[in-house]
């Protein structure tokens, strides 16, 4: 399943911008798969943090290969060890462990996240060991498909920004600047953006200042 967006939040975007009108055109619908399960999408977001995304796959693809059912009772059973042979690291086996339990013993409400608005959302996935803000933002728009997702922590989205406007280096300010104008849309950008820091548009480049290396003599 993909992110669900279409004529609407285009309408509304393009309107709003024409930068982002002509990235839109050039680059058309981008489908960007989504995980619907809430359980499963946290641990898929432990896994894969500071890991490439081929990784993540495999590693995504060895637990449903070992498990019928990603849930708090099959990985609650499952303990450390098992997890690292499937190769998660122990500290991120430690995390997918403790959440199981808490969701099970119920000390964490998984279910009540859906009717919180976003920043409760977020502040509630955060008190999570290993889930930081940018964690619970990406389990927001890749699981729950909530719209208006912006994040400031996120590499491609600043790298995408810069790429589109030309800017050297986004401040908190200028983020803020463009939050504004996307939402209630932010998450539709998002995926723009991101395409854009991969390289969807040719000849597009990063105005960031170059690192000089300085050779000490």
């Amino acid at each position: 399943m993909y992110f669900q967006y279409g004529e609407k939040e285009i309408k509304y975007l393009t309107q709003k911008d024409q930068k982002i009108k002509e990235v839109i055109q050039k680059i058309g619908q981008i489908n960007r798969q989504v995980d619907n399960d809430l359980f499963s999408s946290v641990i898929h977001h432990i896994i894969g943090q500071q890991i490439s995304t081929k990784a993540q796959a495999t590693i995504w693809q060895r637990m449903n290969e070992n498990f019928s059912s990603i849930n708090e009772d099959t990985i609650f059973l499952v303990g450390i060890e098992k997890l690292q042979k499937l190769g998660i690291t122990f500290r991120k086996a430690e995390y997918i462990i403790d959440f199981a339990q808490k969701v099970k013993n119920g000390s964490f409400d998984l279910k009540s996240i859906e009717n919180k608005s976003d920043d409760e959302a977020i502040k509630q996935l955060s008190s999570l060991k290993g889930i930081g803000i940018w964690t619970a933002e990406m389990i927001l728009l890749f699981c729950m498909q909530r719209p208006n997702i912006f994040s400031y922590s996120d590499l491609g989205i600043l790298r995408g920004l810069r790429m589109v406007y030309h800017h050297r280096k986004i401040d908190r300010k200028l983020f803020e600047k463009y939050r504004k104008r996307f939402s209630p849309y932010c998450s539709v950008a998002s995926l723009y953006l991101w395409a854009v820091a991969g390289g969807a548009i040719p000849n597009m480049k990063d105005y960031a200042p170059k690192k000089v290396n300085k050779i000490k003599i």
